[in-house]
């Protein structure tokens, strides 16, 4: 049987791909259903699936007629020989414009006679912690940071932008957050680049990983995923998430193929033991393993009680697999479930506001021993809900801010292992 993997991915015909929302909804989510055919892969409630996108044909149309190089031309990617075309398919991303690729273009613009000046009128720098490291402004036509060395001016705005970019790590960022190859040549009308010299400068594709939101037990032989499509404009174009807008716009067909393979998780799993109670929130797509654990604890006939925090915009909109929780609910799978919905009523309701209105019972359940998970968004969601888990903990269980913390990360997280996040 053949092993898949990154490296050697399974083609899965997608069998189902709808969306989730309700009418009227500003979001698009999908439920997504891979076939797993005879592939022999295996997983567990907690896992993720790797999905390799193609990249949009007609973005890659336009890079093609900008770098002015035939698709057939042959190129190597990877040691893989292969047409021009189909790298750009298939093994490039191109949908996002790398500060490697950028600062690769040195040659191009520090080779000819024409000399390079930069003026810096203000440098600020800060850490991740927000101290100022750097706060620097020049008070005269001469003057420059210690560290700076003037050179010519400059007559060329290709070059001008160039310079800008590779010496200013802020607007590299801020540039190439929103541009691809296409707004990239557009800025850059005149640079030439051979086929092979954009194929090694531009990142390598890489596949996305998504929740799992399915037990394989629950449906032999397929794998589910809930996918959030994003969907942007930027500099008078509309676009879309690489993989996102893949699944959405270009999968649409029962008989579309698509590469995946299996990336098991070692911590984010159900309790072995399953008269142990669980504590779930998930707003948005962070149910998708949720999904996977009830069905599994249903299955399995665990009798630990499972309670499920849930949101999203709006209870109309965005109550995905409401059917679903309903009947667990009345069968007694989901004990309990606590929603908010942050664009409905006069204030914004969050998942973290209604475990703080349920603390004493939160901190019941994992004083005795029962788990509680996180999924979904890294940066804001997850934050409030750890420091709610802390607070909570400090409140109920008479510890200090210090203490409660300690508990949190270090007994609970690392010792224990029955607070676990899948956050992306």
């Amino acid at each position: 049987m053949t092993d898949y993997s990154n490296k050697n991915p399974y083609p899965s015909r997608i069998t189902v791909n709808h969306v989730l929302n309700g009418e009227g909804s500003k979001k698009e989510t999908r439920h997504i259903v891979f076939d797993l055919g005879d592939s022999g892969l295996e997983y567990k409630a907690g896992d993720a699936l790797g999905v390799f996108p193609t990249c949009p044909p007609d973005l890659v149309e336009s890079i093609l007629e900008k770098l002015g190089c035939p698709p057939d031309e042959m190129v190597v990617v990877k040691n893989e020989e292969m047409e021009l075309r189909h790298a750009l398919l298939h093994k490039c991303e191109v949908h996002r414009v790398s500060k490697r690729f950028i600062e690769g273009l040195a040659p191009h613009f520090s080779s000819n006679s024409s000399s390079i000046q930069l003026k810096i009128v203000t440098r600020s720098r800060k850490n991740s912690a927000g101290f100022i490291l750097e706060d620097w402004e020049s008070t005269s036509e001469d003057d420059l940071p210690d560290y700076y060395t003037p050179l010519g001016p400059i007559d060329d705005p290709e070059k001008a932008l160039w310079v800008s970019l590779v010496n200013d790590s802020q607007m590299m960022e801020d540039y190439i957050w929103s541009r691809d190859y296409l707004d990239f040549f557009e800025d850059f009308p005149t640079l030439q680049l051979d086929a092979q010299e954009f194929v090694d400068g531009v990142e390598t594709l890489k596949p996305r990983l998504y929740s799992i939101a399915s037990s394989p037990n629950f449906e032999s032989g397929t794998v589910h995923l809930t996918v959030g499509i994003v969907r942007y404009n930027h500099h008078d174009r509309d676009r879309t998430g690489l993989t996102t807008g893949f699944l959405a716009d270009r999968c649409v067909s029962k008989d579309s193929i698509v590469p995946v393979f299996m990336s098991p998780t070692r911590s984010f799993v159900l309790p072995e033991d399953g008269s142990t109670d669980i504590i779930m929130v998930g707003p948005g797509t962070g149910i998708a393993p949720f999904r996977a654990f009830l069905q599994q604890r249903e299955i399995d006939g665990a009798t630990g009680r499972n309670w499920l925090f849930f949101g999203d915009w709006t209870e109309e909109g965005e109550f995905y697999y409401r059917e679903e929780i309903e009947a667990w609910q009345s069968d007694g799978n989901l004990e309990r479930i606590d929603l908010a919905w942050s664009r409905e009523g006069d204030e914004k309701v969050y998942v973290q506001h209604l475990m703080a209105k349920n603390g004493a019972e939160i901190w019941a359940r994992i004083d005795a021993g029962g788990y509680f998970y996180v999924c979904g968004d890294k940066n804001y969601m997850a934050k409030d809900v750890h420091k709610t888990l802390i607070e909570i903990c400090a409140e109920n269980g008479n510890m200090s801010n210090e203490e409660a913390a300690h508990y949190v990360e270090q007994r609970m997280m690392k010792d224990e292992k029955r607070y676990l996040r899948d956050v992306y």
